[in-house]
């Protein structure tokens, strides 16, 4: 813990608050409708609870803590996930949520305090146990605490609410960007195959061109297009470990779907007995999926082997830009699915694929099409890694901000305050009154 002003006072968790004297209560003595929270209800990071069920709802089988409005309740197991959040009700909750009064602290500070990096990264470093980390009640009591004067503690978390509020409003409109340029890219691509993108450059293309050599848009099967052809697999078993070796990459339709539109190194290889019994695709290729994931696609930038779960398409660059019929299958996606039979697992084949017709431009429209739709992905390519930089910095800004407050930067100290020291006096006289905690260790009223 860094220096502190002179009206603070470095201690302990446990100094100040009973940390862990939770009242126990069994099922049969809780009110049906009484808020039940469980350590998935809370958030991470934020404070807030997702979801409030009631014991009624929740059927408890084993004894819960109680909790009071004002406690601070902090889930003790994975500790580094920091779900703390401030009691707005009375209620039970999970043995693994510890329900801390605040006694003479302010409760916003405590549960800010609670949340700050300084703490977490304590409490990560003495959790116990491998899978499941855990505080221990004694490692979480010897926690270092920096104490001000409880006027100055209202100033901080008053000031700490405000300033969070605003960095949770910048989240959440930085958070909505993502799917903004999803729906952005889907239209882009819609205008694309529909004609709307290049309405305008196809008209002065026609009319450059003359009545009698202007082209309309034609429904084209793909095969008139280029090859179309399923992959190929064709011994059994096929997890025989001849199969498989470090020569030549072998795409499966997973890879397809996760590879962002390109596939450039592949997790699998065939050895040369694999080759022989598959075929190896050229670079280039557009990978078209037909079983499990349908329609999804992918542009080798490798040359590549692939089962009869997926169809390649080898375009004929005289007659089409492959670009622009990987387009056309991701806007037609949804109705390539609805040829699938209603099976356990969807597929399509080759002879569908095969008879379907695209609305096919001229190939120069086709090209300046793709041009237009790179620029525009481009453009939000860019946005997006903006956003992604915005959001680091505001995560960082969460930290920052906690880390202030909690080396008294973040508000003006008041002399008139009463210093700190003489608040802990009040806390350990108050304590020594009453030796005994308030609440019990167990209660049943059966």
């Amino acid at each position: 813990m860094s220096e502190l002003p002179a009206s603070w006072v470095k201690t302990t968790l446990g100094q100040v608050v009973s940390y862990a004297d939770n009242e126990t209560t069994d099922p049969a003595d809780m009110p049906p409708v009484a808020w039940l929270l469980e350590l998935e209800d809370i958030e991470r990071d934020t404070g807030k609870v997702l979801e409030r069920k009631t014991v009624e709802e929740r059927a408890p089988k084993s004894s819960k803590n109680r909790f009071q409005t004002g406690d601070v309740l902090y889930g003790k197991l994975r500790p580094y996930l920091n779900k703390v959040v401030r009691a707005d009700q009375d209620g039970f909750c999970s043995s693994e949520i510890i329900a801390i009064s605040p006694g003479l602290l302010d409760k916003n500070y405590l549960f800010h305090s609670m949340c700050s990096p300084d703490f977490i990264e304590y409490v990560s470093s003495v959790s116990h146990g491998m899978r499941m980390p855990r505080l221990g009640t004694q490692q979480a009591k010897s926690a270092p605490f920096a104490l001000p004067p409880l006027a100055e503690q209202t100033r901080i978390a008053a000031k700490l609410d405000e300033l969070l509020a605003q960095v949770d409003t910048l989240k959440a409109r930085i958070n909505a960007i993502p799917a903004l340029l999803k729906r952005f890219r889907q239209s882009v691509l819609a205008a694309a195959v529909s004609g709307r993108l290049t309405a305008e450059w196809r008209a002065l293309a026609n009319a450059s061109a003359g009545e009698e050599q202007s082209v309309a848009w034609q429904p084209t099967p793909l095969p008139l297009l280029g090859e179309l052809a399923r992959g190929k697999s064709k011994h059994r078993p096929r997890n025989d470990k001849r199969l498989f070796g470090d020569k030549h990459p072998f795409i499966q339709t997973g890879e397809i779907a996760n590879s962002a539109g390109r596939i450039k190194t592949a997790k699998i290889f065939y050895s040369d007995f694999g080759l022989a019994q598959s075929r190896l695709f050229p670079k280039d290729t557009l990978c078209i999926t037909i079983a499990a994931n349908i329609a999804d696609t992918a542009t080798l930038d490798i040359e590549a082997c692939f089962p009869d779960s997926v169809v390649g398409f080898i375009a004929n660059r005289e007659k089409c830009c492959p670009k622009f019929v990987k387009y056309l299958i991701d806007v037609n996606k949804q109705n390539l699915e609805a040829f699938a039979p209603a099976t356990a697992q969807k597929n399509i084949n080759l002879k569908v694929l095969s008879e379907l017709a695209f609305p096919m431009p001229p190939l120069a429209e086709q090209t300046e099409i793709v041009r237009r739709v790179e620029q525009l992905f481009i453009f939000a390519d860019q946005l997006e890694a903006k956003v992604a930089s915005a959001k680091s910095r505001i995560d960082h800004l969460t930290q920052s901000i906690l880390a202030k407050a909690f080396r008294g930067e973040l508000v003006p100290q008041d002399p008139s305050d009463e210093p700190a020291s003489v608040l802990l006096e009040r806390i350990q006289a108050q304590r020594a009154a009453a030796p005994k905690a308030k609440r019990g260790r167990k209660v049943s009223t059966r």
